[in-house]
């Protein structure tokens, strides 16, 4: 895909975050529409992935930490082919397979089941572990909300990451700087991330988490970093693309009204 073609997957992207959400009443729009834009790179243009056959031993691996963003990912794996588009609107819906959090065992392309903050980076860095032991070449991602590395298991996985010097491993940090109960510096501030993701061994990339060049050059520099692992910071917007969700956290975990949903989906199709 172009970069042009990339910006529109996006918008397609957060269009179904947006349908996942209002039509349960239920979610976690905020936080989903902030990592359209890196998920859409990972999962249209970076990942050696295949939707025919989820389970490929070979594949790149995605663990989505923040899990609650769960809209995120499944639009993306519906766009991709994973399962029909139409299932969106199932999200959440007692008998859905399409639940708050991935489930690695119902739903296809979903690497493994998330939703407890701060466990994601340990499970990423066994999978890594096991394409070293193994062998492999696959690479694997791994994304954290910057409120989620306020949970202390972050940092020892991290101190993992580097003893081990897993390079097949990319951290991508979410910083939109806004969890559910305000900023992160009035909850907990992990500031500066940089520093102390470097201090602990890893090579640092920062980037505009909303710029699909940046995304695509950084994931770039990040396969060529060998003996440690990777962190990018994105430096991104909560509720990115619709207005009156940016930068406000009580999008964090909010379904928007009919009026809402319609503002929303005009927004997306204008842009």
């Amino acid at each position: 895909m172009t970069n042009e073609e990339l910006e529109i997957m996006a918008k397609k992207v957060r269009k179904g975050i947006i349908e996942a959400v209002y039509s349960n009443n239920s979610g976690h729009p905020g936080g989903s529409l902030s990592i359209a834009d890196i998920l859409t790179v990972l999962y249209f243009k970076e990942m050696n992935i295949n939707p025919k056959n989820p389970k490929w031993e070979d594949r790149d691996r995605l663990v989505l930490s923040k899990g609650h963003c769960s809209p995120a990912l499944y639009s993306c794996l519906a766009n991709r082919g994973y399962f029909p588009v139409e299932d969106l609107k199932t999200f959440r819906n007692i008998n859905s397979y399409l639940q708050g959090h991935p489930d690695m065992k119902n739903i296809p392309g979903v690497d493994m089941t998330t939703g407890s903050l701060g466990q994601g980076l340990s499970s990423a860095n066994g999978m890594a572990i096991a394409g070293k032991m193994e062998g492999k070449n696959y690479r694997v991602y791994c994304i954290l909300g910057d409120g989620e590395i306020e949970e202390g298991q972050i940092w020892e996985a991290a101190m993992t990451s580097a003893k081990y010097k897993l390079d097949n491993l990319c951290v991508i940090v979410d910083n939109n700087n806004l969890q559910i109960d305000g900023t992160i510096e009035e909850v907990m501030s992990p500031y500066p991330i940089d520093e102390k993701f470097r201090s602990f061994g890893f090579q640092i990339i920062n980037i505009d988490g909303h710029n699909i060049r940046e995304i695509i050059d950084a994931l770039d520099v990040a396969k060529n970093v060998k003996e440690k692992p990777v962190c990018i910071i994105a430096k991104t917007i909560k509720g990115k693309g619709i207005s009156y969700m940016e930068n406000k956290a009580e999008w964090h975990g909010k379904a928007p009204n009919e009026e809402q949903y319609k503002l929303a989906l005009k927004e997306l199709e204008e842009n």
